[in-house]
């Protein structure tokens, strides 16, 4: 994966943020979204896309158009740069594979230990049983 590949092929539109933020709010747009198209991306792989379309299927639209957004900052250079670094994060963390779990058999010293437990609980429980008179 090239990540300065991938960045220029990044779309941006700034948008009016949302809440409060005085009369400046009305007039500058720096909220900023980020959109990128799976299916059009040159810079990854087919196999790299499928395992994208896998891991991140939660936040892509119908046609594989992944949209992110920020607003954190009154700036939009600033928003701009955030919403870049998550797109990174999400993306490599999308692209890792996950090692495949080997089973393992459980030393008999543990089962040992964990049968001598349950004798030892066993024997508590007993204990604490009203003595028979008889």
């Amino acid at each position: 994966m090239e990540v300065h590949k991938i960045i220029s092929e990044l779309q941006f539109k700034a948008v009016r943020s949302s809440g409060a933020g005085g009369q400046n709010v009305n007039k500058v747009s720096s909220k900023v979204v980020l959109t990128f198209d799976l299916n059009a991306s040159s810079a990854l792989t087919s196999e790299e896309k499928l395992l994208l379309e896998t891991k991140v299927a939660n936040r892509l639209t119908s046609e594989n158009i992944l949209i992110l957004t920020c607003d954190e900052d009154r700036s939009q250079f600033k928003n701009k740069e955030i919403v870049i670094k998550r797109f990174i994060t999400l993306i490599t963390n999308g692209l890792i594979i996950p090692k495949i779990r080997k089973e393992t058999k459980i030393p008999k010293s543990v089962i040992r230990k964990r049968i001598k437990n349950k004798k030892i609980i066993s024997e508590v429980k007993k204990n604490r049983k009203k003595p028979d008179l008889d």
